[in-house]
């Protein structure tokens, strides 16, 4: 699994433990619902830092936390 994916799967699953869908996520973080459907798509492979750590924000929760996750043991090498 490479990052972009972790950290989608990552944010998914906080939002079904907190009951919440990605609407709610975005409105708590303050950025626009459009910002997280697009870093959910397949296909877009980069994500904004900044955007992450909003979101964390909007869980209420630390980078830190959000990165204390098996999830981010293996991951693929990004280089190829």
């Amino acid at each position: 699994m490479n990052i972009k994916d972790a950290i989608v799967a990552r944010f998914k699953k906080l939002c079904e433990q907190e009951g919440i869908k990605l609407n709610e996520l975005a409105t708590r973080a303050g950025i626009a619902p459009s910002t997280v459907y697009s870093m959910m798509d397949n296909r877009r492979r980069d994500l904004s830092v900044l955007t992450v750590k909003k979101l964390c924000d909007g869980l209420e929760i630390s980078v830190t936390d959000f990165f204390d996750d098996r999830i981010f043991k293996n991951l693929e090498q990004e280089i190829k």
